[in-house]
């Protein structure tokens, strides 16, 4: 695994379906990727597990969707205004623009994230730090990364929105509806998958860094005094989580980030960091305790009340919120980077996807073995329909030789595919099929009969 590059997952992932690059006929797009019909599927396998996982197998969870663009006020309240920017610096020759943070860490600068602005420009001028192609760098400068829009039909400062840089604070001011629609006892949580828009100085490293992402999250409500025992619950939840996603354990480290570089809002933040190709290890999900920064500043802001009332009568408080945050993108690159596999047969190289089956975009593969065999076809058809109506993502593959067929299978991941071929249809192997395993390339005959129990 350590000889695997990420150019190995890129390439793959355009090759056979999985991702492919935004607007790629105009010349693309830096930071837009578009998952193809193999990515929506491994992507949706991954929320539908997520969403299973932490609302409907729990009983203090309650799933919204809220808006992309959201009254301006909002944005103010929680700070993004002011502090959702990123340092930026220009090369004066070609007027490139980069992440001055990310320059200095590419040339061994450490500590850079709890440096000032005024630090980090003090060091590109003791260091003579050019920019990557050789020119001087101008004086550096806060970006601030929310993409801004104008809603009606007037474009002036009134009419000023912008798409929203994170799923959370449709969380924060949906809270009073949903304790007013279902009066919840505490804790309890708030949960949302949707797309997130930050206007990267340089985005990249295929999906890691993108200019349109998603992300699956949680707003933990709680009492404050209980908030150290439920950070460390939701430690221990992350990490079984990432063990029914398959990712190897010796992959993912967890990072306590210190003071000086933790959010505005946050009391403590532990980052899981995840070993992907070339990049080393990467921020996959998030853990913070951002008290009760966010209801405080919606309920100063709004006038309106956002405390919570105790069933028991008690005095009502404002919940403090455990925040955990899962990149689904970063899922998608982490599980493809987990599950791609290198081996030989037969002498030659073979590249495969040992995806876990619950996440494989496609269960099954049924292949006729000819397809100019009219009664070979029609067999094959009804074991596919068969499969199909229980599995779903079953794939029906008739093109190319068979043994062309199955690399195509190994290397989309599919666990099992399933072969009708001549002593399907008579002699003492009639009515049933040669099944190939994916990781192992053993195949063995079943009875059609009892083909679906064996693949489950």
């Amino acid at each position: 695994m350590s000889d695997v590059k990420l150019e190995d997952i890129v390439s793959l992932a355009k090759r056979r379906g999985f991702i492919y690059p935004g607007s790629e006929i105009y010349g693309g797009l830096a930071g837009t990727y578009d998952y193809g019909p193999l990515g929506i599927a491994l992507k949706r396998n991954i929320t539908n597990l997520w969403w299973k996982t932490f609302v409907d197998d729990r009983e203090d969870m309650y799933g919204i969707d809220s808006t992309i663009i959201m009254n301006p006020k909002v944005w103010v309240a929680s700070g993004h205004v002011d502090t959702f920017n990123d340092p930026l610096i220009e090369d004066v020759k070609t007027k490139k623009r980069y992440r001055l943070d990310h320059l200095l860490e590419d040339q061994g600068v450490e500590d850079v994230d709890a440096m000032t602005l005024e630090e980090m420009a003090q060091v590109i001028k003791d260091r003579g730090i050019k920019s990557p192609d050789g020119n001087e760098l101008g004086a550096p400068a806060q970006f601030n990364m929310m993409f801004k829009t104008h809603v009606g039909p007037v474009d002036d400062d009134e009419s000023v929105a912008y798409l929203r840089p994170e799923t959370a604070q449709g969380m924060f001011t949906n809270f009073k509806n949903v304790v007013d629609s279902f009066y919840p006892d505490l804790p309890f949580g708030l949960a949302q998958i949707g797309r997130s828009f930050r206007n990267e100085i340089s985005p990249g490293n295929f999906i890691f860094r993108l200019r349109e992402l998603e992300i699956m999250e949680l707003e933990y409500f709680i009492h404050p005094n209980d908030w150290e025992r439920i950070f460390e619950d939701w430690r221990t939840m992350q990490h079984e989580w990432f063990n029914r996603l398959g990712l190897d354990p010796a992959r993912i480290k967890e990072h306590e980030v210190p003071e000086a570089d933790r959010a505005h809002y946050s009391k403590r933040t532990m980052d899981c960091f995840y070993d992907f190709p070339s990049l080393g290890f990467q921020e996959l999900a998030g853990l913070a305790y951002r008290t009760d920064f966010d209801l405080k500043s919606h309920q100063d802001k709004s006038g309106k009340n956002l405390e919570y009332r105790p069933k028991d009568g008690s005095a009502p408080f404002l919940p403090h919120v455990i925040e955990p945050t899962f990149g689904l993108d970063r899922h998608v690159m982490a599980v493809l980077s987990n599950a791609y596999c290198e081996d030989e047969v037969n002498g030659e190289k073979r590249i495969f996807l040992k995806l876990p089956a619950h996440l494989a975009p496609v269960k099954v593969a049924v292949l006729p073995l000819v397809k100019n065999k009219p009664e070979l076809v029609v067999k094959a058809r009804e074991v596919y329909a068969m499969l199909k109506k229980e599995f779903g993502a079953v794939l029906w593959v008739d093109t190319g030789n068979i043994g062309k067929n199955y690399r195509k299978m190994d290397e989309i991941g599919v666990p099992y595919c399933v072969t009708i071929d001549f002593d399907t249809l008579e002699g003492d192997a009639k009515d049933t099929v040669t099944v190939r395993h994916r990781d192992t390339t053993e195949q063995i005959r079943v009875s059609i009969s009892g083909l679906s129990a064996q693949l489950r």
